[in-house]
């Protein structure tokens, strides 16, 4: 999972730095060929013409419609948090899940989109991509595979690396609100979206000096199917994201139930 998040980083960052040439216009005054270039910006659907011979900007207008197509957009990267029946502090039957807060991670992008563009300020649309939730477990314990309800050993060894994660299909429906482009091409977005994911796969990985790296993949009782809602704030490609699933997190585990997902974190590319 760790090189496909660095090549997606690495994607993005190489799209934001290099422009691509969209059209090229050609005019003959006077035997002198003036070279007209327009180069095109942005991410996703949030792109903008700029004409390097003036500083004039130039916002790409699109008829209503519907569009479809296969995209890389919506990198999300932020911290996972437990909301324990409407409290961020674990109850007594949750302590053994108590994590790292700064560690525990939300990582997820899309990569196919279908929408309708009513006008230049709204769209709806549905996209499917993949999230990926990292609990990194404080204690030193083995959540047991494939046992409902569920249900961990304490173990006599220190962890460098405790980390229980769960890996989704997420499809959001999403309502996007955008303001006019500014005098740099850039725009405001407002997004609020129902979430919805289905469980792939979950695993639990620990490393120490004694064991060495060890990852386990199975059934770790997550919630195979989750919803939610979500809210995106954003200014250009950058922005900021909060997720929170209403239903409980594990699954056949009465102990855990109202033990539900809150995410939150940056975004780049509308």
């Amino acid at each position: 999972m760790k090189r496909l998040i660095f090549t997606t980083i690495i994607c993005l960052a190489a799209t934001a730095v290099f422009a691509q040439t969209d059209s090229v216009k050609t005019t003959t005054a006077d035997s002198t060929k003036t070279r007209h270039t327009r180069i095109r910006l942005g991410f996703g659907d949030d792109v903008s013409q700029v004409n390097i011979n003036d500083t004039t900007s130039y916002a790409t207008k699109k008829a209503p419609g519907f569009s479809f197509g296969i995209t890389l957009t919506r990198f999300d990267i932020g911290l996972t948090t437990l909301n324990d029946n409407g409290s961020f502090n674990l109850s007594p039957n949750n302590q053994f899940l108590s994590y790292r807060s700064w560690r525990s991670s939300n990582i997820g992008f899309d990569v196919i989109q279908l929408g309708y563009r009513f006008n230049s300020s709204f769209r709806i649309y549905t996209s499917g991509g993949f999230d990926w939730t990292n609990l990194r477990l404080r204690q030193s314990i083995t959540i047991l595979r494939d046992h409902a309800p569920l249900s961990y050993t304490q173990d006599d060894i220190k962890y460098d690396k405790n980390r229980l994660s769960a890996t989704y299909i997420r499809v959001p429906v999403a309502f996007d609100f955008r303001t006019r482009d500014d005098d740099e091409g850039r725009r405001f977005h407002f997004v609020a979206a129902a979430e919805m994911g289905v469980l792939i796969s979950s695993s639990l990985k620990q490393e120490s000096k004694e064991n060495g790296d060890f990852k386990l993949g199975g059934n770790y009782n997550f919630s195979k199917f989750r919803y939610g809602a979500s809210l995106r704030v954003g200014y250009g490609a950058i922005g900021v994201f909060g997720k929170y699933y209403f239903n409980n997190m594990f699954e056949n585990s009465p102990a855990q139930d109202g033990l539900r997902n809150f995410s939150f974190g940056m975004s780049v590319g509308w």
